[in-house]
């Protein structure tokens, strides 16, 4: 048994360490400051990153690749002392889990997010209509241009800089001569600010925690396409039960086993993991789009 641990160690070891030859990426970084709950005024803040490759750019919660490098240190001590260390408990999770793609120079918005295990896209149809104003300002070391739309149910008002040639902004906001540097709604539920940007070279847009995760058969290393309606169905029966599909292998005896890496039981580490899903689905009921088209429809 040690000696298939071992192997199995090895081998996640090899394959998240491993490299091929990738392109250059540009990442701008974003705070993001939003209000997570309607009946409060309590603000959130967290870093997103906006990464921009020559055939797409990638947004997302930065909060999973910025501890890359801490999971790769423990990656690093298992494979050492060939033994298992339950990480749930070291790492932060992110406030959004999704990903937006925009694929150039389409501009085709692809929305991926992930249910229990699996990872499921969807092609999101955002069209933007922007007015563009005369007024400008100058925010950071940025010179800058007003603009306004409509998107979601919310006004939003966009600075963006044609000194910056990316027509592209942070979350699904797209389409202005230059990079959005600041968005923010009417009633400022959401504020994007520029914060800082830099160069990646061998850039991958799988993180290292992501790789472990698939690795380790947490979460798939697949993507399966799907509708926006199927994807929205299946999401809100996983968050009404996080662990339907699991539930009929959680047996008595299954439960009482000792969780490796842990001073619990399987049944202890299960409803940690239970609590921390609900907990992440109850943080939240303030969408970016409290209006989605498919509601407008049934008005």
């Amino acid at each position: 048994m040690k000696k298939l641990f071992s192997i199995f160690l090895i081998t996640l070891f090899a394959f998240a360490n491993a490299q091929d030859t990738k392109e250059t990426a540009n990442r701008f970084f974003y705070e993001l400051t939003f209000k997570p709950k309607k009946d409060s005024a309590r603000l959130d803040k967290l870093i997103t990153i906006l990464d921009i490759t020559p055939k797409k750019s990638i947004y997302q919660d930065f909060t999973m690749p910025a501890q890359d490098s801490i999971i790769q240190v423990r990656v690093e001590e298992m494979e050492k002392t060939k033994s298992f260390k339950d990480m749930s408990k070291m790492i932060k999770w992110p406030k959004f889990s999704y990903k937006i793609l925009k694929n150039y120079p389409e501009m085709k918005v692809q929305y991926v997010d992930k249910i229990s295990r699996n990872f499921f896209s969807y092609d999101d149809n955002v069209k933007l209509q922007w007015n563009i104003l005369p007024e400008k300002q100058k925010i950071g070391t940025y010179n800058t241009q007003k603009a306004t739309t409509e998107f979601g149910g919310r006004k939003w008002t966009a600075w963006f800089s044609s000194d910056i040639p990316f027509q592209d902004g942070p979350y699904k906001f797209y389409g202005l001569p230059g990079l959005i540097v600041k968005i923010e709604d009417a009633d400022k539920n959401y504020s994007w600010l520029l914060s800082g940007n830099k160069k990646i070279e061998n850039y991958d847009e799988v993180s290292y925690a992501d790789k472990i995760n698939a690795k380790m058969g947490m979460s798939s290393n697949t993507v399966t396409p799907t509708t926006k309606e199927k994807f929205q169905k299946s999401f809100d029966a996983f968050k009404a039960d996080p662990f339907a599909e699991s539930r009929p292998y959680m047996t008595a005896e299954t439960m009482s086993k000792s969780m490796p890496g842990t001073d619990g039981t399987v049944g202890d580490f299960m409803k940690r993991m239970e609590k921390q899903v609900k907990d992440f689905f109850e943080s939240n009921d303030n969408p970016i789009e409290k209006q989605q088209p498919s509601d407008k429809k049934k008005k």
